[in-house]
């Protein structure tokens, strides 16, 4: 490895012998410069990895010199040192983004702590997070034999997302790669747990969680108070790890009071889940008690037109006596329209926005190249949301909420998954569409890659005929139909669908925030 190259610049450079012999020792080759003109010579003649620069020199003061050194070498770190402690010198240098800042009199190893911030510090956090990962790897693949109630899952789930996030930008993709098998695994043993446990979670059960259709009366009813506004947001198809990656971006404005993770019900799709939380219903009794409400892949015409009336009947239902409206946002013109609305809203007990952007985002990648490429990976997946959310119609509604006094409730009806392996599905010509499940009768599978439901009454979902059942693709892969088989393939894999049963579609968030 190459020494690394500094440029210390200060009027009273002799002064500083004893750092720079300091700094020698440890490797770090020293270039000096007793002025900022001379300094900005250096930097035209040779390429350095950091500059020290003092701020008080005769000519050329350490700002200017600061000035000149970002136009010629824009990404150069400068890390300013000073006597003075005065506000707006700190500002201005911060202003002209300083990789650093110094008081005098500073020591060798202040200068040797920030050398390895600015130019080690990639490395260092590499090192310390692939360590307390490797200490974190035994303890997840012990708690995952252990692992006996949703609750549990839900913690394991949060702990293997931290250490995605954690370890997605480190330069050993091989720990990333250790990372990715024991989610593998993880959704092996989790699809083993929902398959001995999913059905029994109807009824009186006291260890069933919190599920798509409990959520409203068990979580969101607590939050409501009359004359007090809260705005509920359901960010249709909302993973848990793009919740985190957008999350910082509400801190200046609300004040996180609770996160919880909650269970969408099967199927994971939008149809299912999303009716379910605003009914407070399974699908089966939406079919029973709303016949002109509820729609099964078989009919024809919009599955979720009918999310404000399957409402209006839950708080009529819960005797909730409020002033409340509720809006679909489909489109960026929608958003705007409603960003612009928005205060009128504000005498409201509550505001329920359905936000589809990330549905959308996830099914055009199917169809768009451009997408394929942009969200990849589930990294680039998230970095494609974070973007959206930062710059969308969304973001101005919220900041709007908050300076009018709203509580935010931010939720998801279900998460989404990347599939990457077929498994072979028959059925006849009224089987449902879906990669992730498919509802239909005669079907033909591959009984190891599925979780089956022959009896669909067991998990209150509607039967289409009587011989119907359900199957639920496990983990990560997706249902292709024999004829076309590589064309379908190659066509679908390593897209984001939804549907079936693992982690990143089942277990997903609900946070409430209070504005600051």
């Amino acid at each position: 490895m190459r020494d690394i190259k500094v440029l210390w610049v200060d009027d009273e450079i002799d002064l500083l012998k004893p750092h720079i012999i300091f700094l020698e020792n440890k490797n770090y080759q020293v270039t000096t410069a007793q002025s900022g003109t001379e300094a900005l010579e250096e930097i035209k003649s040779e390429r350095f990895d950091i500059v020290f620069l003092d701020e008080n020199m005769p000519g050329l003061t350490g700002l200017e010199t600061l000035s000149e050194i970002k136009e010629q070498e824009a990404s150069l770190p400068v890390v300013m040192i000073t006597k003075s402690e005065e506000e707006y010198i700190m500002e201005e240098a911060i202003g002209a983004k300083i990789a650093d800042y110094l008081i005098k009199p500073v020591n060798p190893n202040q200068i040797l702590l920030s050398l390895k911030k600015n130019l080690d510090h990639s490395r260092l956090v590499s090192e310390k997070t692939t360590s307390s990962y490797q200490q974190e790897f035994r303890k997840i693949a012990m708690e995952l034999s252990m692992v006996s109630s949703f609750e549990e899952w839900a913690e394991l789930y949060q702990k293997l997302v931290y250490w995605e996030l954690q370890l997605e930008d480190i330069e050993d993709s091989g720990m990333f790669e250790i990372l990715e098998s024991q989610k593998t695994e993880a959704n092996i043993q989790f699809c083993k747990f929902i398959d001995k446990h999913y059905p029994d979670w109807f009824g009186s059960n006291a260890d069933a969680p919190v599920m798509s259709h409990t959520l409203f009366k068990e979580w969101i009813v607590p939050q409501l108070q009359k004359g007090s506004p809260t705005l509920l947001i359901v960010v249709d198809n909302l993973r848990y790890d793009q919740w985190k990656a957008f999350e910082p971006f509400l801190t200046n404005a609300y004040q996180k009071r609770e996160e919880e993770m909650f269970c969408s019900i099967l199927p994971t799709a939008t149809q299912y889940a999303r009716n379910a939380i605003f009914s407070g219903l399974m699908p089966s009794e939406m079919e029973r008690l709303h016949p002109k409400l509820w729609l099964n892949d078989t009919d024809g015409g919009g599955k979720n037109m009918y999310e404000a009336q399957f409402l209006e009947a839950q708080l009529n239902r819960l005797g909730l006596n409020l002033n409340w409206s509720y809006h679909k946002i489909s489109s960026l013109r929608q958003g705007k329209k409603l960003a612009e609305s928005f205060k009128s809203h504000k005498q409201e007990d509550l505001t329920v926005v359905v936000y589809n952007f990330v549905d959308m985002l996830s099914h055009s990648k199917t169809e768009m190249e451009v997408i394929k490429e942009l969200a990849s990976t589930d990294k680039s997946y998230r970095s494609l949301t974070q973007s959206w959310f930062k710059n969308s119609p969304l973001m101005d509604i919220i900041m709007q909420a908050a300076q009018l006094g709203f509580r935010l409730i931010l939720t998801t009806d279900h998460g989404t998954i990347n599939v990457k392996q077929p498994s072979k599905v028959i059925g006849d010509k009224n089987t449902s569409l879906n990669l992730r499940y498919k509802t239909g009768k005669s079907l033909t599978y591959e009984g190891k890659d599925v979780l089956a439901a022959k009896n669909p009454k067991s998990i209150h979902l509607p039967s289409i005929n009587m011989s119907s059942s359900y199957i639920f693709a496990k983990g990560d892969l997706f249902f292709a139909y024999p004829n076309n088989y590589n064309h379908y393939v190659s066509y679908y894999r390593n897209t984001y669908q939804h549907g079936g049963v693992s982690l990143e579609e089942m277990i997903i968030p609900f946070a409430v925030l209070d504005p600051r």
